[in-house]
């Protein structure tokens, strides 16, 4: 859909038109599903659906909050990540307190599009341990980066925004963008590389 198709459909939605809110759901689901996935190594499809389902009842009573000032899918992608991160952290009380949170190394759902890996391109089971092994690292040194770096690192490398539509998600200098970028991932493998115990951590994709 182009952008002018889609602020049309977004002015249907602050109209209050159900059909509307439908078709805007239907369009981005899909797309937030991939990327709220990515943004926790551990999250099941279960977990995924909830959080985009907190998103975009966040859209649905913020909508006029949003100017039209980056993309749409941008800002979506901002209150997700929001979002994912405000459930990680309920995940993280439940686990102080108790309780069991479910694992899953393999969740998908050909029906939303929730998926990491097409089923053809999996690895074999060894790899696939040692890929999620290390993506879970990988996350645990997100988790220690903290804000406003995971923000920027999350929407550059999980939700694949160019530096343009993170200067507008941010307000920020595109400029700034990068040079900020590229300090939050030499951050980020300074912690990362203390958390891998000494291996080699170039799983970390170059800034250049």
């Amino acid at each position: 859909m182009g952008t002018d198709a889609e602020l049309k459909l977004i002015a249907r939605c602050r109209a209050g038109e159900s059909p509307a809110w439908d078709a805007l759901f239907d369009l981005h689901y899909a797309a937030m599903g991939r990327f709220v996935f990515q943004l926790g190594h551990d999250f099941t499809q279960e977990d995924a659906e909830e959080i985009c389902q907190e998103a975009f009842l966040n859209v649905i009573r913020n909508i006029n909050s949003f100017q039209g000032g980056c993309q749409f899918q941008t800002w979506l992608f901002r209150i997700a990540a929001n979002k994912a991160g405000d459930f990680r952290e309920r995940q993280h009380a439940a686990k102080r307190g108790g309780g069991h949170i479910p694992l899953s190394l393999q969740a998908e759902d050909p029906a939303t599009g929730l998926t990491l890996d097409p089923p053809s391109t999996a690895p074999p089971p060894d790899l696939a341990l040692l890929s999620a092994e290390q993506a879970g690292m990988v996350h645990l040194s997100l988790d220690h980066l903290g804000q406003p770096c995971r923000e920027i690192v999350e929407l550059r490398y999980f939700g694949d925004l160019s530096y343009d539509e993170i200067s507008q998600a941010l307000q920020m200098n595109p400029k700034t963008v990068s040079s900020r970028l590229s300090k939050c991932l030499d951050r980020l493998e300074t912690i990362a590389r203390k958390i891998f115990a000494g291996e080699n951590s170039a799983v970390f994709p170059s800034n250049s």
